[in-house]
This record gives structure tokens, C-alpha cells and sequence, in this order.
């Protein structure tokens, strides 16, 4: 039986060549069930409106595993306490410091979720995001208490800083065991 999995993009979109874009196209092919949704308003998002549209999505889709990039995972923070879900796994790519970015204000701040909802969680992180520092990726992981992939100089892991396809996140969807790592950037 294939495995839903549901892709949430961060600002701006995940369009074609973002490795979420890639990922999509790759579990299809590999017959998981994918919900990749636009979220509204992606150049201006409002909080109240992504979390809405999202637990209707879960709602709806039921995913097992949830894939979260940039400001998502600021969103998934933000509607944690009001699902009631149990993920097989959930990562976590290039989160952003609590501070108020202007085009999504209405984000922050955000708070640190004490209950995932996910048996397995990992976070990915830069050595040279700039939208968090390694040092405050490692202190929001600890925070957290997951396990973490360190990636270096891999920007805000997207299309910008060399990224299309991201075959680690796919490896750990099919099969992972959720230790942090540190590892060379993939281009």
C-alpha cells in the first residue's frame, strides 16, 4: 500500500526546479500518493489562512509523512496543537529564525511545538543559511529534541543556492533512521 505524503513549500512557492518540486515527481514515480498544494497568497502569506487551508488538507489527504520547507515549518509549529494526527515522519528543511520576516509577518513569533506529531522527525540545516545561522539551527533542534542533518554551505537548501533534486530527502522518506549527520552539500 503506497504512502500519502503531503509537501508544504515556504514562501514564494516550490515551483519547477526546487528540490520539493523533484521530490514530488520522484515518489509518484515510486507510487506514494502526493499532495502538493499551492498554499494561497505564497508571496504575502497570512498565518490564519496557510493554517486553515492546511488542516483542511490534512483533513481531507490523511498524509503519513508531511515534508515542510522554510516558513512551512513555521506553519507546522503553529497548528501542531490543534491536529489530531500521528505521522510516521515529518522533516523539517532550512527552518528561519524567530524573527519577523515583513512579507510573512503574521508568522512570528512563533512557537517552539513541544508535540510534533510525527514517530519520526529530522530537521535539515545549513551551514550557511542566511535565513539561520547553524548555530541557531542546532539551539531550535536541541529545543526540539529531534535529530538533525547538517548540510554544508548548502545555502537555504533551494534552487538559489544550487539545489534541484535533494536525494536525501527522498532516501529518507523510503527508509531512514533519523540520526544526525553531517554530510557535503549535494548540487
Amino acid at each position: 500500500m503506497s504512502k500519502r505524503v503531503l509537501i508544504l513549500h515556504g514562501l514564494s512557492g516550490s515551483d519547477f526546479p526546487h528540490w520539493q518540486n523533484h521530490l514530488a515527481q520522484d515518489l509518484i514515480k515510486e507510487n506514494y500518493t502526493v499532495s502538493f498544494p499551492s498554499l494561497p497568497n505564497k508571496n504575502s502569506p497570512d498565518l490564519n489562512e496557510w493554517k486553515e487551508f492546511v488542516k483542511k488538507e490534512i483533513e481531507y489527504f490523511k498524509p503519513e509523512i508531511v515534508v515542510c520547507h522554510s516558513l512551512a515549518n513555521i506553519l507546522w509549529f503553529h497548528i501542531c496543537d490543534d491536529l489530531d494526527i500521528s505521522l510516521e515522519k515529518l522533516m523539517l528543511v532550512a527552518p528561519v529564525r524567530n524573527e519577523v520576516l515583513e512579507e510573512a509577518k503574521t508568522f512570528f513569533p512563533y512557537p517552539i511545538a513541544k508535540d510534533l506529531k510525527s514517530i519520526e522527525v529530522i530537521m535539515a540545516a545549513s551551514t550557511n543559511d542566511p535565513y539561520m545561522s547553524i548555530e541557531e539551527a542546532i539551539n531550535l533542534q536541541s529545543k526540539l529534541n529531534i535529530g538533525m542533518k547538517i548540510m554544508e554551505n548548502a545555502g537555504h537548501i533551494n534552487p538559489s543556492a544550487g539545489f534541484g533534486k535533494l536525494d536525501c530527502a527522498f532516501d529518507w522518506i523510503k527508509a531512514c533512521n533519523g540520526t544526525a549527520t553531517s554530510v557535503p552539500a549535494e548540487k
